[in-house]
C-alpha cells in the first residue's frame, strides 16, 4: 500500500498538480504560467498550476541575463509565483517540475538536483550543451529510476502532425528548414536548429544511420541517411534571428508529396507536459532524443571533416553511452 501511494501520489491527481519552475530567463516560462495560471486566457490548460520557481539565469550568456529580472517579476506579481533560493526548496513544494533555463550548460547539474527529490519532470531544450551531458542526464535519471522527457513544441504543431501522418508508410524522404542562430558556449544547432530536426524526426522516425553537412555562414544543409536508404534533410539557416517563425516541412511519400500548412503554439507540448506529470509515462522516448542530439552531434563533427559522413553510433559510443542505447552501424556500400 506505501509503495503504491508513493509511486502515484493522490498529489499526482489532475485537479491539483502542483509544478515547479527551474530556470526564469526563457520566454517558455512566463508562456507556460499563462496558460497554466489564467483560467481566463484561450489556451488555458486546467488541472496544474505553476506554484513556485527558482531563478537561475547565467550571467555570462546575453540572452539568459537580460530577461532574467523580467520574467521573474511576472510570474512573482502577475501570476503568484513564489520565488525560491534554491531548488531543493522548489521541489519540496511542488508534485513535478519544469527545467526551462534557456542555457544547456547548467542542466546536468540542475537534473541532478531535482533527480534526489524523485519527483517526475520536464526538461526544456537544449537537453544540455553537450553530447555528453546529454548521456549522463538519461544515465542519472534511468540510475534514480526517475520518469522525464524533453522536446520541441514542434512536434506537436498540428501542421507537423498532419504532414508526418499523410501516409501509413514511412516517409521516402522529408526536408525541414527553419532558423538556427547562433549561442555561445553550444554546438551551433542546438539551439534553434533543435526545432526543424524535431519536425523531420516527427516525419522520418528514428533509424537514422548517419549524417552529412554542407556548411555556410548563412546556413547548413545536413542530409541524414535513415534505414532503409531514406533521406532526411535539415536546412539550418543561421542568418534568421532568434523567434523567427519561419519554419517548414515537406515530406516525399510513395504517394506524392505533402507541405506543411500550418504553425502551432506551445499548447499542446504543455497538454503532454501535463498529462506526463499525471501519468508518467514520457510521450518522448529516449531513443529518439538521443537520435535527434546525435544528429545534431554528428552534424558539427561532419562540418568540421569537410562533410565527411558521421555515424550517429560514433558520436554516441564517444559521448559514453551504453551499448545498449546505440543505434544500428551504417552498411557497408556493395562495391
Amino acid at each position: 500500500m506505501a509503495l503504491t501511494a508513493m509511486l502515484t501520489p493522490h498529489s499526482l491527481m489532475a485537479e491539483n498538480l502542483r509544478i515547479g519552475i527551474v530556470g526564469l530567463d526563457s520566454s517558455h516560462c512566463e508562456q507556460f504560467t499563462l496558460r497554466l495560471n489564467d483560467p481566463a486566457n484561450p489556451s488555458h490548460i486546467p488541472g496544474a498550476r505553476v506554484v513556485a520557481a527558482y531563478v537561475g539565469g547565467s550571467p555570462d550568456l546575453p540572452e539568459s541575463a537580460s530577461r532574467v529580472q523580467g520574467f521573474t517579476t511576472t510570474l512573482k506579481d502577475k501570476y503568484g509565483v513564489q520565488i525560491l533560493g534554491t531548488i531543493t526548496e522548489v521541489c519540496a513544494k511542488v508534485d513535478a517540475v519544469m527545467i526551462l533555463s534557456l542555457d544547456g550548460r547548467p542542466h546536468l547539474a540542475q537534473v541532478r538536483e531535482v533527480l534526489l527529490s524523485g519527483k517526475p519532470f520536464f526538461l526544456d531544450k537544449p537537453v544540455a550543451a553537450s553530447l555528453k551531458d546529454i548521456v549522463a542526464i538519461y544515465q542519472a535519471a534511468e540510475e534514480a529510476k526517475v520518469p522525464f522527457f524533453s522536446a520541441s513544441a514542434m512536434r506537436w504543431y498540428p501542421g507537423v502532425i498532419e504532414v508526418a501522418t499523410a501516409e501509413s508508410t514511412p516517409a521516402l524522404a522529408a526536408i525541414s528548414y527553419g532558423p538556427s542562430p547562433l549561442l555561445p558556449f553550444h554546438p551551433d544547432l542546438y539551439f534553434y536548429g533543435i526545432h526543424p530536426a524535431e519536425a523531420l524526426f516527427t516525419v522520418m522516425g528514428t533509424g537514422c544511420l548517419e549524417v552529412r553537412r554542407t556548411a555556410s555562414p548563412n546556413a547548413s544543409v545536413v542530409t541524414g541517411r535513415w534505414e532503409g536508404d531514406r533521406l532526411g534533410t535539415l536546412h539550418a539557416i543561421h542568418a534568421l534571428p532568434m523567434g523567427s517563425a519561419h519554419y517548414k516541412l515537406t515530406r516525399f511519400g510513395e504517394k506524392g508529396v505533402v507541405e506543411q500548412k500550418n504553425q502551432g503554439d506551445y499548447t499542446p507540448l504543455l497538454r503532454e507536459i501535463v498529462k506526463f506529470f499525471q501519468t508518467r509515462q514520457p510521450p518522448v522516448s529516449r531513443a529518439q532524443t538521443l537520435e535527434i542530439y546525435a544528429f545534431l552531434e554528428a552534424a558539427e563533427q561532419s562540418r568540421s571533416q569537410n562533410g565527411k559522413p558521421v555515424a550517429l553510433r560514433d558520436v554516441l559510443r564517444k559521448a559514453g553511452a551504453p551499448e545498449a542505447w546505440l543505434p544500428p552501424a551504417p552498411a557497408v556500400p556493395k562495391s
